[in-house]
C-alpha cells in the first residue's frame, strides 16, 4: 500500500518541484473555444494537467468550483484522469470539511471512496473526534487548516492561548496527538514567513501545504528558506489563478507551464 506521504515524496523526487497546481476553474474565464462544450471544465483541466504533469508535485482541485455549477462529474473525471495517466502525481481534494464525527465519516467516504482523492483538506476546529474519520484511512492524507493565508485568518488563528497563538496549538495537537497514522499535513499560508518557520519548528518534517504565493503576494524564496524540512522538501506550494489563468487564449496550457517553470526557477524546488 502506497501512502499519500510516500506518493508525495516520490513526486518531489521525480519532478524536482515543490509546486502544486490548484485546479479551480471558473467557467466564465475559460478560453472561448472551450466555453460551449458540455465537458468544458474537464477539457480545460486536462490541457493544464498534460502541460504540467512532469513539473509539479501535486494537483489540488477546489470542490466548490465544481459543486456550485453541478460539475461534480467533471471533478471526478479530472481526478480519474490524473490517476490513470499520471499516477505518480497525488491529488488533494480541497474541500475543507469539518463536522461532528458521524457526519465526518460520510465526508471521508466522499473524499476517499467516491472521488478517490489521495488527500483532503479538513477544518480541525471541531477537535480530534472530527478528524479521526479521515485519519483512519491510513493510506490517505489529511491536511488540516492551521494558519490560512487570508487576511481574516488572524481573527481566530492568532488568538493567544496560554502564551501561544491558536494556530501553534493546532500544529502541536496535529503533530503530537492526532497523527497516529502519520498521515496529517498542515495548511500554512505563505504571507507571513515567520509563521511557517514557527510551525516547522513545532511539527518537524510534517508536510506543509502552502497557499499564498503568487496572487496573494507571498515571497517564494522566503517561504522555501524557512519551510523546507530536514530533507530539503516538505512543502506543497500551491498556485491556482496565477497558473491556470496565465493566458485567456488558446495558449493557456503552454502559459500555465511557463508560470510553473518560473516558480521552480524562483526557488520552488527541493
Amino acid at each position: 500500500m502506497t501512502t499519500f506521504i510516500q506518493k508525495l515524496q516520490s513526486a518531489w523526487a521525480k519532478s524536482r518541484s515543490l509546486v502544486c497546481v490548484g485546479l479551480d476553474p471558473e467557467k466564465k474565464r475559460l478560453p472561448e473555444r472551450l466555453f460551449n462544450r458540455p465537458d468544458a471544465i474537464f477539457a480545460f483541466n486536462k490541457a493544464i494537467i498534460d502541460a504540467t504533469h512532469d513539473i509539479v508535485c501535486a494537483y489540488k482541485p477546489q470542490f466548490a468550483h465544481y459543486a456550485a455549477i453541478a460539475a461534480e462529474d467533471q471533478l471526478a473525471a479530472t481526478i480519474d484522469y490524473i490517476h490513470d495517466r499520471y499516477p505518480h502525481v497525488p491529488v488533494i481534494l480541497d474541500a475543507k470539511r469539518g463536522d461532528v464525527g458521524s457526519t465526518a465519516e460520510f465526508y471521508a467516504v466522499e473524499a476517499f471512496e467516491r472521488y478517490r482523492a489521495d488527500a483532503v483538506t479538513v477544518n480541525p476546529y471541531l477537535g480530534g473526534d472530527s478528524i479521526a474519520p479521515f485519519t483512519k484511512y491510513a493510506d490517505k492524507g489529511v491536511i488540516l487548516l492551521c494558519r490560512t493565508s487570508n487576511p481574516g485568518g488572524a481573527d481566530l488563528q492568532e488568538q493567544m492561548i496560554d502564551g501561544e497563538p491558536l494556530y501553534l496549538r493546532v500544529a502541536k495537537l496535529a503533530a503530537n496527538q492526532w497523527n497516529g497514522n502519520n498521515n496529517i499535513s498542515l495548511v500554512v499560508g505563505a504571507t507571513v514567513p515567520q509563521v511557517i518557520a514557527d510551525v516547522r519548528r513545532v511539527v518537524g518534517d510534517m508536510p506543509l501545504l502552502v497557499p499564498g504565493v503568487g496572487a496573494q503576494g507571498g515571497d517564494m524564496r522566503a517561504t522555501v528558506a524557512v519551510g523546507r524540512d530536514s530533507l530539503g522538501t516538505g512543502l506543497i506550494i500551491n498556485a491556482s489563478r496565477s497558473v491556470i489563468y496565465a493566458s485567456g487564449g488558446d495558449d493557456f496550457a503552454h502559459a500555465a507551464r511557463g508560470v510553473v517553470e518560473q516558480m521552480i526557477e524562483d526557488g520552488a524546488m527541493p
